[in-house]
């Protein structure tokens, strides 16, 4: 299924890409960045509207690139002095339907800290619709974070566990 012209392109900033997938902050996270923050991993183009239609090469990158990016997600805040304990990675969807939209495949990185007030450690997390203001104030990754998680997914990539040979993909 090719979803591209029903599909708005996202307005989030780009931070990491791959042959087929984008790393982003999203402007509106989920969680807070003291908490643990948020990062999203999409597509470039608009293909796919669950994990269930990936290609196996694709569903291979994605998979590499979540283990990636929550690496270096983790090491990074806790250079910058938040100790994510976990990172949730969940496939969702549910928004775009709400809307009369197809649901595009996309993945949620979310940071958890034992500290957090917003969304529990040790809970499940909640996402009430955005018009609830639940999300309002949520401070999504500043430049700093930004920049220090871009340099440790640049030093993981390098790491033979990262390889692209040892996950076929060259």
């Amino acid at each position: 299924m090719n979803l591209s012209n029903n599909i708005k392109p996202f307005e989030d900033t780009v931070i990491y890409k791959t042959e087929n997938f984008v790393v982003t902050v999203p402007k509106g996270p989920h969680i807070p960045r003291r908490e643990g923050g948020h990062l999203m991993i999409r597509q470039k183009d608009f293909l796919f509207g669950s994990r269930s239609e990936l290609t196996p090469k694709l569903a291979i990158e994605a998979m590499r690139l979540t283990i990636l990016v929550g690496d270096a997600m983790t090491k990074a805040m806790e250079n910058r002095g938040i100790k994510i304990e976990r990172i949730n990675y969940q496939e969702n969807g549910n928004w775009a339907l709400q809307k009369g939209e197809p649901p595009v495949f996309h993945i949620h990185l979310y940071g958890r800290t034992k500290t957090s007030v917003t969304q529990k450690w040790g809970e499940a997390l909640v996402f009430p619709n955005k018009s609830t203001g639940f999300y309002d104030g949520f401070e999504p990754f500043n430049e700093e974070d930004i920049k220090e998680i871009k340099k440790n997914l640049t030093n993981l990539e390098k790491d033979k566990k990262y390889k692209l040979e040892n996950w076929n993909l060259e």
